[in-house]
């Protein structure tokens, strides 16, 4: 048996590296085609090595008027992380209610809300942009950030966390003449960070990434966002590979740190969201 499990493991590692393989070659030949001349960037066969090594890319990039590349990251930090924040807020306040808190209908309206997401996304983009418009946010950062802060998924998220905490906690608490906005903010979210960092990296990405609805929402090019950028960039310089990877590598580099620093609670977080239920 013992052998057994040794070849099992070994098959499974050799299976993970071929799969993280094939995930890391894209970004490799991104990042090599960033530091190449525009010239060995769209060479055939390609060449994972750059022949000439080249940061002008990058100079490029980021000194053209034309292109405001760190206005669209700032815009795009901004907006992620101000829009992330609100969500936990919003989306926590509420998982509680859905978890801890009892009111009549709450089950009903809780399994209401979770049926909404049978809904397409794209259904509600007419009547959102109508409401944007009428409230005059269109082109303003507003419009960027506000909505979705009410997540369905979020909420699912952070009430299957809380059922999983110990309810004696809050019944000490409550003896000790606790409110429940003081349980909520004291005790129930130091619990839950791991599921609180694993929702935030997930809006954070979903945020930095999301190319439609800035599209629709902006007009200037000093509110666009990263993603919209980049579609731009691709008509700007004729699609010069090497200037649009230059330009892609810098908008990784957030979600990549993110990731790495926050890896180690999102085992933990959705582990622990899905014990309990």
């Amino acid at each position: 048996m013992k052998n057994e499990d040794k070849v099992s493991k070994r098959i499974s590692l050799l299976f993970l590296c071929v799969m993280a393989l094939f995930w890391i070659l894209p970004l490799l030949w991104v990042l090599s085609t960033s530091l190449k001349p525009e010239s060995q960037a769209i060479s055939w066969p390609i060449r994972w090595i750059p022949e000439t090594l080249t940061f002008e890319n990058y100079r490029d990039v980021f000194l053209r008027d034309d292109v405001p590349v760190l206005r669209w990251f700032w815009n795009s930090f901004f907006v992620a992380t101000i829009h992330t924040m609100l969500m936990l807020l919003f989306n926590s306040m509420s998982a509680y209610a859905f978890s801890r808190l009892h009111f009549k209908g709450r089950d009903l309206l809780f399994w209401s809300l979770m049926g909404t997401m049978m809904i397409p996304p794209v259904m509600n983009l007419v009547p959102l942009y109508g409401l944007i418009s009428n409230l005059g946010w269109v082109n303003n950062y507003a419009a960027l950030i506000f909505p979705g802060l009410a997540s369905v998924f979020g909420i699912f998220l952070l009430r299957q966390f809380f059922i999983g905490i110990p309810t004696e906690l809050e019944e000490a608490a409550r003896i000790d003449g606790a409110s429940a906005f003081f349980i909520y903010w004291r005790i129930i979210l130091p619990l839950a960070k791991p599921a609180l960092v694993v929702l935030a990296l997930f809006t954070f990405m979903a945020n930095w990434n999301d190319y439609l609805w800035p599209l629709i929402v902006t007009t200037s090019a000093d509110m666009r966002t990263l993603p919209v950028g980049l579609a731009i960039m691709q008509g700007q310089f004729n699609i010069q590979f090497a200037k649009l990877m230059a330009a892609t590598v810098f908008s990784a580099i957030p979600v990549i740190i993110l990731f790495i620093f926050a890896q180690k609670f999102i085992v933990k977080g959705i582990a622990m969201t899905g014990i309990k239920g």
